[in-house]
């Protein structure tokens, strides 16, 4: 299962932003989406990833955010995976630590979709129970 590559986990349709958008209208959905990251897309190229926590960044240093745009506040600095990388390689960078999301790329940067360590731990659970106990709609496959 681990050897298996990430595109036969991945979401191949999150919910996505563009940097120009407006930082505070888009805090204010993810507040009420519960959605925690949302990777930044241009021109079908991942560019970044907003975080709750470069939200919190942001106003925690800022007396105003009104006019920052979602650019002002992405982390660019982003780790990546290919689509024919291993469901193990996925699993690695997760165990650091750091990452809750990771966007799914081509060599050429274009966005194809994201893997969370969530997908993980659904692939693995569905393929040794039968049905899920507790969370049924959540291990729905």
């Amino acid at each position: 299962m681990m050897n298996q590559e990430v595109r036969t986990i991945m979401n191949p349709s999150p919910v996505v932003t563009e940097p120009s958008r407006n930082l505070r209208d888009l805090s204010y959905e993810m507040l009420d989406s519960g959605l925690q990251q949302l990777p930044v897309i241009d021109e079908g190229k991942i560019v970044g990833i907003l975080t709750v926590y470069d939200l919190w960044k942001q106003y925690e240093h800022k007396t105003t955010v009104g006019g920052l745009t979602v650019g002002d506040a992405m982390n660019t600095r982003i780790v990546k995976i290919l689509p024919t990388d291993k469901i193990g390689t996925a699993a690695e960078l997760f165990a650091d630590g750091r990452f809750k999301t990771i966007p799914v790329v081509t060599e050429a940067n274009e966005f194809l979709g994201t893997i969370t360590a969530f997908d993980i731990i659904k692939k693995i659970f569905n393929s040794e129970y039968s049905s899920a106990i507790l969370y049924q709609s959540k291990f729905a496959e």
